[in-house]
């Protein structure tokens, strides 16, 4: 259902709605290329109320495995250089979410069978293993594409240690999926106790998969374009109050 301007409710088949929404997509063309960069000291004002999170930034999905992919590989190198910029501003929060899944997944109904417990798929990408300051990560485990639900996330943001922090950069895949749904969460979460909190969504260290018709139609699966995905979920994101920036710059 949709609502013209006249607040009279209808319903537009769908050429015509992908006709009608041309402007609204100029618009959001102009809005995506116009995202600014940030200096890391407009995003760590304070790095004790500061956190890092990354969501599945496993070799399952960057090197190996049938989801893997150049387009997620791509956001390793941002996302080491914005975990070190971040390190050396002084944060010391860094939570890894990332799949680690049963070998019965439900999800593996609608995704395939990838990064199952205990394989090397479900490891962290070796770039993050090798920082210096790895021991400081919080690795969280999860069996679907929820960071929040049987992961222990809830609980750590409740920890006392933890409930300072208002301020979260959030990395990592896939824009419309996991990352989605971390960052809305972290939101939402915030919003429904009358808290302030800042999340902030570097464009450079997120990324989605591609899976162009043609494809899909040969393997009967549905298609997923990742570039309209990746701008449509960012917008989204930004929609409900949070930050998306084009990169975060080690300027001070």
């Amino acid at each position: 259902m949709t609502m013209d301007v006249d607040g009279v409710a209808g319903v537009r088949a769908g050429r015509a709605l992908v006709d009608g929404a041309q402007p609204f997509l100029a618009w959001l063309a102009a809005w995506y290329d116009r995202l600014p960069a940030a200096p890391i000291a407009a995003i760590v004002r304070d790095p004790a109320r500061t956190a890092l999170v990354s969501v599945d930034m496993i070799n399952g999905f960057c090197y190996e495995g049938p989801l893997s992919g150049p387009r997620v590989a791509g956001i390793v190198r941002p996302i080491v250089a914005l975990m070190q910029a971040a390190h050396a501003a002084g944060v010391r929060r860094f939570v890894l979410t990332q799949d680690t899944h049963d070998p019965a997944a439900p999800e593996f109904a609608q995704w395939g069978v990838h990064c199952v417990r205990g394989t090397s798929e479900a490891q962290t990408v070796a770039a993050f293993r090798a920082l210096p300051f790895a021991a400081e990560f919080v690795v969280l485990e999860k069996n679907s594409t929820s960071s929040a639900h049987g992961t222990g996330l809830d609980a750590w943001l409740d920890d006392p240690a933890q409930q300072a922090v208002d301020t979260f950069l959030v990395v990592g895949d896939c824009t419309d999926l996991c990352t989605y749904q971390l960052a809305m969460h972290l939101k939402l979460r915030a919003n429904a106790a009358g808290k302030q909190v800042r999340v902030i969504l570097p464009e450079d260290c997120i990324q989605t998969y591609d899976l162009p018709v043609v494809t899909a139609e040969q393997l009967g699966i549905l298609p997923h374009d990742g570039d309209l995905h990746h701008l449509i979920f960012l917008y989204h994101m930004a929609l409900n109050g949070c930050e998306v920036v084009r990169r975060v710059t080690g300027d001070q």
